[in-house]
């Protein structure tokens, strides 16, 4: 794909755009950020660049080498992954093989390294040697969540490129991309933790149908009504995941509706902007932050393990007690 395909990653794009034009890529990079943030997808691209023949500085998408490189199909790139727990000493051994041979068609070779921070001891010191010098000019990017559990030697050897997880905004353009509703898009992207796998494994109808339950018993509660915070935190706390998710839900309608409370007209959740801009009415700005900084606390209580449905009914009485 095209550098341009690429979503929230615009300044890394860039460097690697500017290193292609110079001629001065790095042998060796580190790709550090959390799953489903498009370290992968940035990875091919740039393989893809490197081996384009119609263009300098980004892949053309059309030529023979780009073709086979979007249909994983290119022989002159390799995969690495664990085997079972770790990777092993025999599977770098494999790449060194591999590596030192003359490119099929491509002019370099190159190895996408995914779960890089489970190399075992010996595989992590056979790579170290090929990172220093690849044979062939060969370029090895590896992937990891955290460059922190690599070995210090791997890390001096790489430069490091770190991925921040993808907006809600920049999620909800990826799934409309991909052929979804922009409704459905919408609600979904606050849902997905900066994760665009996270977003394409939810379940579209279920998270509407919590949502909509969700802003009607934010609407009902009433402290002097105490069935209304109890039957709340019933319904949309019945286990830990699901607390968390509506958490997430109120998290998103609360930045909203602080939005709108403080005057700006843009909202994430446009489906139920009536139900905001009614929250708005009702909690001034002041008191939407606090019931922010509420929901963040009880999120955090339940990711400690707190009772989610004690940590659900404390959070509904001082929404309630909100005046």
């Amino acid at each position: 794909m095209p550098f341009a395909d690429i979503v929230g990653h615009e300044r890394t794009v860039e460097v690697f755009r500017r290193a292609l034009r110079s001629g001065k890529t790095s042998h060796s990079y580190l790709f550090e950020g959390p799953a489903g943030c498009g370290r992968t997808t940035t990875a091919r691209a740039l393989v893809q660049a490197i081996f384009c023949t119609e263009r300098h500085d980004d892949a053309c998408g059309e030529c023979p080498q780009c073709r086979k490189v979007a249909a994983g199909s290119h022989a002159d790139i390799h995969y690495i992954e664990p085997d079972g727990q770790f990777i092993k000493i025999e599977q770098v051994r494999e790449l060194q093989r591999d590596l030192s041979l003359r490119p099929y068609e491509a002019p370099r070779k190159a190895c996408i390294i995914k779960s890089a921070e489970r190399f075992n001891p010996a595989a992590g010191n056979s790579l170290l040697k090929t990172l220093e010098e690849p044979p062939g000019n060969a370029i090895i990017i590896l992937l990891t969540g955290n460059a922190g559990m690599l070995l210090p030697t791997i890390r001096s050897r790489c430069q490091l490129i770190r991925f921040s997880p993808l907006s809600p905004e920049n999620i909800r353009l990826l799934l409309e991309r991909r052929g979804m509703s922009p409704d459905t898009a919408e609600l979904l992207a606050p849902m997905a933790e900066g994760n665009i796998r996270r977003a394409l494994e939810l379940d579209n109808e279920a998270l509407g149908n919590r949502q909509a339950l969700l802003v009607a018993r934010l609407g009902e509660l009433d402290r002097n009504r105490i069935a209304t915070i109890f039957d709340a935190s019933e319904e949309l706390g019945t286990s830990r995941d699901e607390t968390l998710e509506t958490l997430d839900m109120l998290i998103s309608l609360m930045q909203d509706a602080t939005h709108l409370a403080a005057g700006s007209g843009d909202v994430v959740n446009s489906a139920v902007r009536p139900a905001l801009e009614g929250f708005a009415a009702k909690w001034p700005l002041q008191q939407a932050l606090r019931i922010l900084d509420d929901i963040l606390e009880t999120r955090r209580a339940v990711q400690r393990n707190a009772n989610s449905k004690l940590a659900l009914d404390r959070l509904f009485m001082r929404i309630a007690a909100t005046a």
